[in-house]
């Protein structure tokens, strides 16, 4: 079958949406199937058919609250005239499902789509867009969604609509399927061989929650126990991040330091502000991991270690951690957490998208009790972090049989090659009957 994939960025870019599309296009190629992704334009693509999957571009940005620019006609022409038995557009608030608006009730191929969390619900910016997407989202044949119990079904089910499925995220067992012996990745990086290593994943962005994690790894007592942080963070490419107006980046800024001042006092805030003033780091948040990192590391036994490894030895950072820690502000089915369980190392994850659910299914997760603003984002206190840290260093003999059954969860439910079979039963499918 032909099948076309609609996705804001695709190889080589690095992220969460892309390395989902990429393990199910990849593998549907590998069943015979013929799949192109569109997606936009880089100037490090260096190929146009990667793993078999060739990839159309478009010099296309924004989404229909900031505005479509670009090749946007180009793009709806190429979809409309493509001739594929099904379309997937993942993610809404991007452009390659927001153009489509217009064109959604003419395509003839199944259209299926991946609302990937509706990040925005609670902004008042994108009020107008979700009321228009009541008229948009009866033209689609079929959703899929990767949480039992988050805002982007509980917002389709109260459109009145069921034509769903629920596909979970996972991790790939060509990296993690082999029981491989630790690398020397802890002597290459200093670390103490008999040192408990917790590990944080993800781009160095604010959101990500690294600087709550260092803070908390800077307040916790591990006893005098011998203790690493791994943070592992590439830096985003302007290319693939969008930015908030300079308005909205005001009111952030002024609610940020609020925030700050009421959780952390004014003395601490200060000492925050005057550190990304100095410029250290090479950006602001490497600013604030240094600043509390040269907090822990100033006790004894502490040791922080800020790395952007190849994948390969990201793989074994996962293996080698004892507790994997994920304080991220925003997220809808974190991969992170599933490559967490498919190494054998537990994870402590604040309550943020579905990571309760992931907890819960493969039994390898603690979470971490935090508020959620008014905005849909989960910000942690540090001082409860760390107190979870540390509870969770305690009890070493909990932490490996976590270990175990979130390694056995994920080989009998959460490998891309169980859930390329799902996607591929959920393309192939029949054209949904209309909805009532």
């Amino acid at each position: 079958m032909r099948f076309l994939f609609c996705c804001e960025f695709y190889h080589p870019s690095v992220g969460g949406v892309q390395e989902v599309m990429r393990q199910v296009a990849e593998r549907l190629v590998e069943r015979g199937h013929e799949v192109t992704v569109a997606t936009t334009a880089l100037p490090d693509r260096r190929t146009r058919v990667h793993n078999g999957v060739t990839i159309e571009e478009f010099a296309v940005t924004g989404n229909l609250v900031s505005g479509l620019e670009g090749e946007v006609e180009r793009y709806r022409s190429f979809v409309a005239g493509f001739g594929a038995d099904a379309v997937l557009i993942k993610a809404a608030q991007q452009w390659t499902f927001d153009a489509l608006w217009p064109v959604l009730g003419a395509l003839s191929s199944r259209k299926i789509f991946i609302p990937c969390g509706f990040s925005r619900l609670y902004d008042p910016n994108f009020a107008a867009y979700y009321e228009q997407m009541r008229n948009v989202l009866p033209q689609i044949d079929h959703f899929i969604f990767y949480a039992e119990d988050y805002r982007d079904i509980a917002f389709v089910r109260q459109a009145g609509l069921r034509n769903f499925s629920i596909v979970p995220n996972g991790a790939c067992e060509r990296e993690f399927g082999d029981d491989k012996p630790r690398s020397d990745l802890r002597a290459r990086l200093g670390v103490d061989a008999n040192a408990f290593v917790f590990l944080s994943v993800g781009s160095l962005t604010s959101i990500k929650g690294h600087t709550e994690t260092v803070e908390a790894f800077a307040r916790m007592d591990t006893g005098g126990v011998p203790s690493t942080l791994i943070i592992n963070g590439n830096k985003p490419s302007l290319a693939t991040t969008r930015q908030p107006g300079r308005w909205q980046l005001a009111v952030q800024l002024g609610r940020h330091l609020v925030r700050n001042v009421r959780e952390r006092g004014l003395r601490s805030t200060a000492r925050r502000v005057w550190a990304r003033l100095e410029g250290r780091g090479a950006s602001d948040v490497e600013g604030q991991i240094r600043y509390w990192s040269q907090i822990a590391t100033s006790q004894p036994g502490k040791q922080v270690v800020l790395v952007d490894l190849p994948r390969s030895d990201l793989v074994d950072a996962y293996r080698t951690a004892d507790l994997f820690v994920f304080a991220s502000n925003i997220e809808y089915s974190p991969l992170v957490l599933y490559e967490a369980a498919a190494a054998g190392t537990p994870f402590l994850s604040v309550p943020v998208g579905n990571a309760e659910e992931i907890a819960r299914r493969t039994g390898a997760g603690l979470i971490c009790p935090a508020p959620i603003d008014e905005w849909g984002f989960t910000r942690v206190a540090p001082a409860e972090l760390a107190v979870a840290m540390q509870r969770a260093m305690e009890d070493r003999a909990k932490l490996k049989e976590m270990g175990r059954r979130g390694r056995a969860a994920w080989r009998a439910h959460f490998t891309w090659q169980r859930i390329s079979e799902q996607y591929e039963e959920i393309l192939r499918g029949p054209r949904a009957a209309p909805n009532a």
